[in-house]
């Protein structure tokens, strides 16, 4: 049974994990039901579905490395680079001040319907912008912020914090914004997973389940990618609105659940 509960985990975190309905408010949901897990757990199958999206963007990847020359791509990639060393640093700032995610349903659903209607507010504002696919200072700036916002702040969505926010400083092309959001979530969230690992070892070894989790990451990895798919080809042509809609019953629904519970 603990077999197939990581391997309902690894499912839900692949699909959860890059639509921006917020993959670590349903793992916290979720394991009241599987079983609660570890946090290097919850790291590592985070970076399977990082994984997944390095292979589906794996040649903008070398492209952007290997461009150097071309001052576009340096400045794009100077760009990803800022984003991530100021999520790199805030995150170290709030891991030495000692926080600890929120275990309990109620936040997390109040944070998924106050992100639903935000994204809603959001979708209509960048609907009256310009249609643009730059990429300015300003929105790297804000992505390497709302990357933190949303680690905090369980069931705000790390996507939908980041891609919103880009859209609403100027990159209103939700392609170029969803592109630019998930490329800088590939080397936080490698980081991430390293530096629990690095911290666990330090602290005197890792005690895990090294076959429940890797089971866990194999099916974060094949389901993100068909997630990512998806996704990149459904926000083509509709907005986010739906997802919007699903957030906001989703947390109405957890909050009756929480309140019928206490």
């Amino acid at each position: 049974m603990d077999l197939i509960n990581a391997a309902l985990l690894g499912i839900l975190e692949g699909i959860t994990e890059f639509l921006p309905i917020s993959s670590t408010g349903h793992l916290i949901i979720a394991e009241h039901w599987l079983g609660a897990r570890s946090e290097l757990f919850n790291v590592v199958i985070q970076a399977g579905a990082i994984l997944a999206v390095t292979l589906i963007y794996w040649k903008r990847i070398v492209s952007l490395l290997t461009g150097w020359s071309d001052p576009e791509a340096r400045d794009y990639l100077l760009k990803i680079v800022v984003a991530f060393l100021i999520t790199c640093v805030l995150g170290l700032i709030v891991k030495k001040m000692g926080f600890e995610l929120p275990t309990e349903i109620t936040p997390v659903a109040w944070a998924l319907i106050i992100g639903g209607v935000w994204m809603l507010l959001a979708e209509k504002r960048a609907a009256g912008l310009p249609d643009s696919a730059r990429i300015t200072w300003s929105v790297a700036i804000a992505v390497g912020v709302a990357q933190i916002v949303a680690g905090v702040f369980p069931g705000t969505s790390r996507s939908a914090t980041t891609i919103f926010v880009a859209m609403l400083l100027g990159t209103s092309n939700r392609s170029a914004a969803t592109e630019f959001a998930f490329l800088v979530g590939i080397p936080t969230m490698y980081a991430a997973s390293g530096y629990e690992l690095l911290s666990q070892m330090k602290d005197g070894g890792v005690s895990e389940d090294w076959t429940a989790l890797g089971v866990a990451l194999a099916f974060s990895t094949v389901t993100a990618f068909i997630a990512v798919k998806w996704l990149l080809g459904f926000i083509r042509t509709h907005r986010f609105t739906a997802f919007a809609i699903y957030r906001l019953i989703f947390g109405a629904v957890l909050l009756v659940v929480a309140s019928t519970a206490g």
